[in-house]
């Protein structure tokens, strides 16, 4: 931490004093935005919103929030993910749970659905989806709410991610059409699918020390280390995903930067059609669209 030996100590006054001490102190501890993220935690700490806090800066800060203010601010100089501290983050519009057994879900993962709905213009095509490495639930959850006629299951290898996901699935009022286990990839499951979603670890294993501390130091290394070459996931994926594909199915892989070749050879040689790749906001190819190859292209292949 930075300043004096626990800075959160130090913050006493109101709203606006504790507003300006503490967007120093993160500032000085590298994080990016500091002035939101000290607005975001102490809104958090007192039950409020931040327009409140903008309103009235002059307001005294109550003891109890004070000293919850404290702890989220020490744990945040410390780098814990400011998701973990407010409980929750935002995607697709979906406010959901977040903890430590799941990555926090990032806004380039929402590439994914945007690349599901651009595969079925007719949303009613989609009756089954699965999500591999569930997670948060993020993507199979955001999925059920573009594809009404859809019931999905997301799998987990770590059971407190896939209790999570249920949870997330209750909360949005989607329980009665998403069921979580907890299994290695596709190993509890039997049918086949029009939509397969999968956001796999992908960051080679010697690079993962190398990230940036909020996600080295506190989000699972199981849903981050892809191996040696980071491709590890993705030949256990796409070798199971033909005979989990339906009929004219599709499934959407993310992928990590300058992975798009490497990945579209491994599914070839799974039986599987690279049918485009869709740019996040950045413009890294992002969502990869695989189908199952057809098997006049496979007898032209062998």
């Amino acid at each position: 931490m930075s300043g004096c030996a626990d800075p959160a100590s130090a913050l006493t006054g109101t709203v606006g004093a504790f507003l300006c001490r503490a967007g120093q102190h993160l500032r000085a501890a590298a994080i990016e935005a500091p002035r939101l993220e000290a607005r975001l935690l102490l809104a958090h700490a007192m039950g409020c919103r931040q327009e409140d806090l903008l309103r009235e800066p002059r307001a005294p800060v109550p003891p109890a929030a004070a000293a919850a203010f404290a702890t989220l601010l020490r744990r945040r100089l410390e780098h814990a993910p400011i998701a973990h501290l407010l409980g929750e983050q935002e995607f697709w519009s979906l406010p959901l749970a977040v903890s430590p057994a799941t990555l926090v879900p990032r806004a380039d993962s929402e590439t994914l659905i945007e690349a599901a709905i651009a595969a079925f213009p007719e949303r009613g095509q989609v009756r089954r989806i699965l999500d591999l490495g569930t997670g948060t639930g993020c993507l199979l959850l955001a999925a059920l709410t573009e594809f009404p006629a859809a019931h999905g299951i997301g799998i987990d290898r770590v059971p407190a991610a896939a209790a999570l996901a249920r949870a997330n699935a209750a909360r949005l009022g989607l329980g009665g059409r998403a069921g979580f286990l907890a299994g290695d990839w596709a190993a509890p499951l039997a049918g086949r699918f029009e939509l397969v979603l999968s956001n796999p670890p992908y960051i080679e294993s010697a690079a993962i020390p190398g990230l940036m501390p909020e996600v080295a130091r506190h989000e699972p290394s199981s849903a981050l280390d892809g191996g040696p070459d980071g491709l590890g996931a993705y030949r256990a994926l796409c070798a199971g995903l033909p005979g989990l594909l339906a009929p004219g199915g599709r499934a959407v892989l993310e992928l990590g930067q300058g992975q798009q070749a490497a990945v579209e050879a491994i599914a070839r040689d799974a039986g599987l059609d690279p049918l485009g790749c869709r740019p996040d906001l950045g413009g890294v190819p992002r969502a990869l669209v695989l189908g199952p190859a057809d098997r006049v292209t496979l007898r032209a292949a062998r």
